[in-house]
């Protein structure tokens, strides 16, 4: 059983105001990310963390949209770990993988969920990432370029990232007793010595951070419907 928790519960302080609920298309970016695992075949269980203040929006757009996999919205924490902890104490007790998903990443398909899960079964976890293409340069804080860096076997990660539950709680239960940072959950992982398997993806599945980033993702949304 594939369990997903969709992580909405970010400042959106670059973008100026709530990313989570800005309208792509006719629906919120938060609601074409559910949409996307509401529709994955493996998927059976969703749970949505946001930010207390917004569980009532969001349960909302739960309604509107009928979604019939989500089972629980909950409120988050302060940080993306407190959250995602929050959301895995939702699982139910037979789930063997969880998803997990950044809200702000609404171009994200069922085809690509698909393989990181296939992935994840075989490896115990696994993260879709994308292979850096550009030019990569070190600077100063006057921003001077100092040097370069090879890019040869770096990627930029995205969401989802799927793991087998119990060792993403074992990842997550080290997190809490160092009393670490992290940013997302490969990087729990790292903290153990263990190993993900990357998911190459060239496809789009940006994440929303910037006003311009909703009108690349809408003209992606336009072509994807045309083709």
């Amino acid at each position: 059983m594939l369990t997903a928790i969709i992580v909405a519960g970010g400042s959106s302080r670059r973008m100026g105001f709530d990313k989570t609920f800005a309208l792509l298309g006719d629906k919120p970016v938060v609601a074409h990310s559910i949409a996307a695992f509401e529709a994955t075949q493996s998927v059976q269980q969703i749970i949505v963390v946001g930010r207390e203040d917004r569980l009532a929006d969001l349960r909302g757009i739960v309604a509107q949209c009928e979604f019939r996999k989500v089972r629980h919205v909950v409120a988050g924490g302060r940080h993306r770990q407190d959250s995602v902890r929050a959301g895995l104490q939702q699982v139910a007790a037979e789930c063997e993988f969880v998803a997990v998903h950044d809200a702000a990443r609404p171009l994200v398909q069922p085809a690509q969920i698909e393989l990181v899960y296939e992935a994840a079964r075989t490896h115990g976890a696994a993260s879709l990432a994308a292979p850096v293409a550009d030019t990569l340069k070190r600077a100063t804080n006057e921003r001077v370029v100092c040097g370069s860096v090879d890019r040869e076997g770096l990627y930029l990660m995205q969401t989802p990232q799927i793991f087998a539950r119990n060792l993403l709680a074992e990842a997550y239960e080290a997190v809490r007793a160092k009393n670490l940072s992290i940013t997302d959950e490969v990087s729990a992982f790292e903290n153990l010595g263990r190993k993900v398997m990357l998911v190459p993806n060239d496809d789009f599945n940006f994440k929303i951070t910037f006003p311009t980033d909703l009108v690349l993702a809408g003209m992606v949304q336009r072509q994807r419907a045309a083709a």
